[in-house]
């Protein structure tokens, strides 16, 4: 099974998640937790710490990954296991402000990293992917900004439109927008 979750910052996404590819995991097959935040200040040190605690126990093997998540695959991995990716927003953000030689913004990140989580899902017999649902705004933003807010909407179309279960979680609540949870 494939599920794409989507909601809006401190909404339990994480959690829901994490419980989600627990009861998505076949017997002993391994669970993967794919962290993609790379701590840039205090409060990043403590979300993801909060995180490790919140997971602790669960069974997962952490996998840190910040851009270019297919290099984390190797010939040892089990992929009739659970992977579980949080998250593509912090991907996407690692990608595209990447530093490179001339300290050029990657504007066409959001392509790549919609490719390379297509291609994990394609590996793993199951997998869990969040995002962060950043559009009902209605302010008016810089053209940076409104590029990684297009690039976002970009792979969660696409990811979502390769899920078999796409859901929305709001205020704790969740929102099944296609297929059913097990």
């Amino acid at each position: 099974m494939t599920a794409f979750i989507s909601g809006g910052c401190k909404n339990g996404k994480s959690s829901f998640a994490e419980a989600l590819a627990c009861k998505l995991r076949k017997s002993d097959a391994p669970l993967y937790y794919l962290a993609t935040m790379v701590p840039t200040d205090h409060e990043d040190e403590t979300r993801i710490k909060r995180h490790q605690e919140a997971r602790a126990g669960m069974g997962f093997t952490t996998i840190e990954a910040g851009r270019d998540v297919l290099s984390v695959l190797v010939p040892s991995m089990d992929y009739s296991g659970t992977l579980l990716l949080d998250s593509t927003t912090a991907l996407l953000a690692n990608e595209m402000f990447a530093a490179d030689p001339e300290g050029q913004i990657q504007y066409s990140a959001h392509v790549k990293v919609a490719d390379d989580v297509v291609q994990l899902m394609d590996r793993f017999d199951s997998i869990v992917i969040v995002s962060d649902y950043i559009y009902s705004d209605a302010f008016l933003y810089d053209d940076l900004t409104e590029a990684y807010r297009r690039g976002l909407a970009y792979i969660d179309r696409k990811l979502a439109k390769h899920c078999n279960v796409v859901v929305e979680v709001c205020l704790g609540q969740r929102i099944i927008h296609k297929g059913r949870l097990p």
